[in-house]
């Protein structure tokens, strides 16, 4: 059992012959993910890392019977390679590009209701399930295998928690970042609930930031859930002045219960193991799992 991407997912490249998708289709490759072509309009037929190109992700998927998609498509044509991908039955898109407009996005999240799929990001570092598939940009070295699952707004921080995960003896199911923006397809909330009803995760390591409303929900959904699978919690940007950006377009604290302060305490409240430094999640993993 694993978490939106295994070693049997399908997964095509949309944007495979830029610079971007190339160099981390590269490094997806080398790690052992079953990369099995691309696409790049106009460039069909043509053969780019061993792997075949085609026009359109139909295609891709007719051909190759490809479920899973990675987009590196600059931000003004991404919006409509998700949709793409989306339309031609792609089941699981994860979407790296960064700077997609809002009001791409707002189309993108009404259009996709109505398919079978799921969106990861976008501005995200993707997914990882160690050992098996890593369909991103994050460095797979970090990951080993093991019993933890990441949920994280952060792509850094995703890889220090994995890191502190692995040292501390653990290791990962699977890591999900769920990318920093103000629309985004799978919230904090859905990747929580899809790694606590995964048999092999016994512990999920949930990182927010300041901005928006997506952790109080997934505090809440836990809470209800009954779930005695722990849950370890940061929130980072507490130090961030109130009105201000902070990085990623979605952090920014708009009302009272934007605050760190404010979702720490919710999520306390709910029965999350909050820790206040990013440095102290592997402890507090391998005190929760003790």
């Amino acid at each position: 059992m694993s978490v939106l991407v295994n070693k049997d997912s399908k997964i095509i490249v949309q944007g495979f012959t830029g610079s971007e998708g190339t160099f981390h289709a590269g490094q997806m490759i080398e790690y052992g993910t079953n990369v099995v072509g691309g696409v790049t309009p106009g460039k069909g037929g043509q053969t780019h890392l061993d792997k075949p190109v085609f026009n359109t992700v139909k295609e891709a998927v007719d051909e190759l019977g490809a479920d899973t998609s990675i987009i590196f498509v600059p931000p003004a044509f991404a919006a409509d390679a998700i949709m793409e991908a989306a339309e031609a039955g792609i089941k699981v898109i994860i979407t790296i590009t960064e700077g997609i407009p809002v009001a791409d996005m707002i189309k993108v999240y009404e259009y996709i209701k109505d398919h079978n799929c799921r969106l990861v990001g976008p501005n995200c570092p993707g997914v990882i399930t160690p050992e098996e598939a890593k369909v991103g940009i994050m460095p797979g070295f970090v990951f080993k295998k093991g019993r933890v699952g990441i949920v994280s707004k952060s792509g850094t921080l995703t890889y220090e928690a994995a890191d502190q995960v692995v040292r501390q003896g653990h290791g990962i199911t699977t890591a999900i970042g769920i990318g920093g923006d103000p629309i985004i397809g799978t919230t904090t909330k859905e990747a929580v609930e899809l790694l606590i009803n995964d048999p092999e995760t016994e512990c999920v390591v949930m990182i927010g930031e300041i901005g928006g409303q997506l952790e109080a929900d997934a505090a809440f959904w836990y809470q209800n859930s009954g779930s005695k699978k722990p849950i370890v919690g940061f929130i980072a940007g507490e130090t961030a002045p109130a009105g201000r950006t902070m990085g990623h377009a979605g952090a920014i604290v708009g009302g009272s219960d934007d605050t760190a302060q404010a979702k720490k305490r919710i999520m306390k409240e709910c029965g999350i193991h909050v820790v206040d430094s990013p440095a102290e999640i592997g402890k507090k993993v391998s005190e929760v799992l003790a």
